[in-house]
């Protein structure tokens, strides 16, 4: 039985539909937009630094000149900034078709968001959760809508202390508030379905990981960066899951895909398990209670 590859071409043709891709300047982000493009979506780049913005159009342009591309600031480790994108992109857009929660950060040193929490979990979950919620409204009445939340293997680390979420009281650990962040988004993933189809919505919620893919992220570790020449897919391939949980008409609310190589490090996007963890309800409750406390946007369809 031959299995199937699946890369851009099972991508079905996107024109009409206007998507969001948070991140979107460089690495898996831009691999998305650009595949987007391609397929004649409305795509909005939407990052924090707006010259690396204007190069990843550009790019998109010199290789689509038809491709409808737009650069937007947000910056997902600031809340005003959230708001300030999700009211600009409302007063010009009737629809979201597509909300692709892509952007982080990995590993960095201890630092905190400018609303005070600490930068992984601030950005990576945070944010998102914010930017998500104020964009709610658009795609619930948008057919066929869809918020696709890029998590990673690092998940299987994760494990939230809801006593010390923006690491004031532990010695600070990079990786595991990194992990934290990713099984947050996961919590994220299936809450939001959840509270999705009790108030009777059809947008789908999917999550992504990237498997082992090169990237701009991983410049905070030395090791990495060099164990990437050895191990790594590229961009391009990396970015595949996050399409597939974009635009398969087969997905489903909650399904996670991932690469279907060992240990899903590398190779071409399949369904995948998060780890039990990332499945239990009443942290997914607890922590949905907690997001809402600390961005102030809350629920509302």
């Amino acid at each position: 039985m031959s299995k199937l590859k699946w890369d851009t071409k099972q991508i079905p043709d996107q024109g009409g539909r206007v998507v969001i891709v948070t991140g979107s300047s460089s690495g898996i982000g831009f691999e998305a937009a650009r595949a987007l493009a391609a397929k004649n979506a409305e795509v909005i780049l939407a990052v924090r630094n707006s010259e690396k913005g204007a190069a990843a159009l550009a790019k998109i342009k010199s290789e689509n000149e038809t491709a409808q591309v737009v650069v937007m600031h947000l910056d997902l480790a600031n809340l005003d900034s959230v708001r300030q994108f999700a009211d600009a992109f409302k007063s010009k857009y009737q629809r979201l078709d597509l909300l692709i929660n892509n952007a982080g950060v990995m590993i960095p040193p201890y630092s905190k968001t400018s609303d005070g929490f600490e930068l992984q979990f601030g950005t990576n979950h945070l944010g998102h959760f914010a930017l998500t919620l104020q964009l709610l409204d658009l795609l619930n009445k948008t057919e066929g809508s869809r918020v696709v939340n890029v998590s990673s293997a690092a998940h299987k680390y994760g494990n939230l202390d809801f006593q010390d979420l923006n690491w004031e009281k532990r010695s600070y650990k990079a990786w595991r508030a990194y992990g934290d962040s990713k099984i947050a988004n996961l919590y994220f993933t299936f809450e939001l379905q959840r509270k999705l189809q009790q108030a009777g919505s059809r947008v789908l919620v999917t999550a992504a990981h990237p498997g082992w893919t090169a990237t701009d992220l991983q410049r905070h570790s030395g090791l990495f960066e060099f164990l990437n020449k050895f191990f790594a897919m590229e961009t391009w391939q990396g970015a595949l899951p996050t399409l597939r949980a974009a635009t398969d008409p087969a997905a489903a609310g909650t399904d996670y895909f991932g690469p279907d190589g060992w240990k899903e490090w590398r190779g071409y996007p399949v369904p995948v398990q998060s780890n039990r963890l990332s499945h239990d309800e009443n942290i997914a409750k607890k922590l949905w209670d907690v997001s809402e406390q600390m961005t102030g946007v809350a629920f509302k369809l």
